[in-house]
């Protein structure tokens, strides 16, 4: 709704920008704090996090150009590839590909600290929903006027192509409030000391699982479809979380009852 948060003439300040990084700093330093509950240093925690965030941004804006490679036909569309957001799912592959990499030359136990992540990860996502929200991108489909919101800034169009003037379902409101929720979630289960990996494995069922049901309401076009267009690039890669999550579950559970027996 307000796409820029500062407007000085010759420099704008995004509120998008601004919401994303405001979460991106508050999850690693609380990421941090959870990595002195389980005896991770949190130095390297706070490293692995900023490295782990800027492999994410890449992946993001990857895998936005992929769904949508009119931004790679001319400088404009470049500087707009810029502009706007990214693409979440790129973010987390990003994410993971960093993690995967670091936390063996770091020496941390992968499942552990991800499980201090996890929460960091759901609460950054909700800030960079309401920055979604700000900016107008991540829309949902046209809706009758009681439920809608209107987006009236042209730069939301600028940047995104939202429809002006339209009542459109808040998908970025919802997907926010449930990340929020998640991350109250996560952050519980942290403290409760379960087996390593059970932390990542709610994130990963719980967030598959919503990302998949809001698809449905999604409004922005070249989202990228699987399965001759049953499913969009996201549902898709929600479908393959939820596997996952289950089978780190399982395995958590499994080591359990190994250890008390």
């Amino acid at each position: 709704m307000h796409p820029v948060l500062i407007d000085l003439g010759f420099y704008q300040l995004p509120t998008y920008g601004v919401l994303l990084y405001s979460g991106i700093i508050l999850g690693i330093w609380l990421a941090s704090r959870r990595a002195k509950l389980v005896g991770l240093p949190s130095d390297k925690v706070m490293d692995l996090g900023a490295w782990v965030v800027l492999w994410g941004l890449a992946g993001s804006k990857m895998l936005l150009a992929i769904t949508d490679p009119s931004y790679l036909g001319s400088l404009s569309g470049l500087w707009g590839l810029v502009r706007a957001g990214g693409v979440f799912y790129g973010g987390l592959i990003g994410a993971l590909v960093a993690a995967a990499v670091l936390l063996r030359r770091y020496r941390l136990p992968f499942f552990r600290a991800a499980d201090v992540l996890a929460p960091s990860v759901a609460l950054g996502h909700f800030f960079g929903r309401l920055g979604c929200f700000s900016a107008g991108c991540c829309y949902g489909r046209s809706c009758s006027p009681r439920w809608g919101v209107v987006f009236s800034h042209p730069l939301a169009a600028e940047i995104s192509g939202t429809p002006l003037g339209v009542p459109l379902i808040p998908t970025q409101l919802y997907e926010a409030a449930f990340n929020l929720a998640n991350f109250a979630f996560l952050a519980w289960l942290f403290r409760r000391r379960f087996r390593p990996g059970t932390v990542l494995a709610a994130y990963l069922i719980g967030y598959g699982i919503a990302r998949f049901v809001i698809e449905f309401f999604r409004g922005d076009p070249d989202r990228g479809f699987v399965l001759g267009g049953m499913l969009s690039t996201s549902q898709a890669i929600a479908g393959v979380m939820v596997p996952v999550g289950v089978a780190i579950l399982i395995w958590a559970k499994h080591r359990k009852e190994e250890v008390k027996s």
